[in-house]
């Protein structure tokens, strides 16, 4: 990619039950037209944490594949709103992933995340919902084997 690549990043936490399985999704549509998708099952944790590890693995792969500029839409609104300075992190099991993507978002030349309606980030709702079942289905194989 040029150095002045840019890129979309959608991304999405779920948990099934809080905590509960769980699993992060994320699209990353770049500028020269590349879409990258990822379910990342991720065991038990709280949805929290998932929307985070999403969107910590999105922008891990933005950096990976040359992208400068960002363009990241959550449909969580605790998630952006911190990254935006609007909302404290108060939770300890959030804060060590706060501080990574802070780490992460100073690799961008620009970086914006905006709020968006479920609706608006369909696929990678989808995605975190596919790699919550399978976190659901490796928790029930991992009981039966023991």
């Amino acid at each position: 990619m040029s150095t002045d690549a840019e890129a979309i990043l959608y991304t999405d936490g779920s948990s099934l039950g809080n905590p509960g399985p769980a699993g992060a999704g994320f699209v990353l549509e770049e500028s020269d037209g590349t879409v990258v998708e990822r379910a990342i099952s991720l065991g038990e944790t709280t949805v929290g944490v998932a929307e985070y590890r999403a969107l910590i693995a999105g922008l891990s792969e933005a950096i990976s594949r040359g992208v400068q500029r960002v363009q990241v839409y959550s449909d969580s609104e605790f998630l952006c709103r911190q990254l935006q300075g609007e909302y404290k992190v108060r939770s300890a099991n959030i804060r060590p992933l706060y501080e990574w993507a802070c780490k992460l978002v100073g690799q961008f030349d620009e970086f914006q995340i905006e709020h968006t309606a479920r609706e608006g980030n369909q696929r990678a709702d989808a995605l975190a919902r596919q790699a919550a079942e399978q976190a659901k289905q490796n928790e029930k194989e991992n009981s039966r084997g023991s």
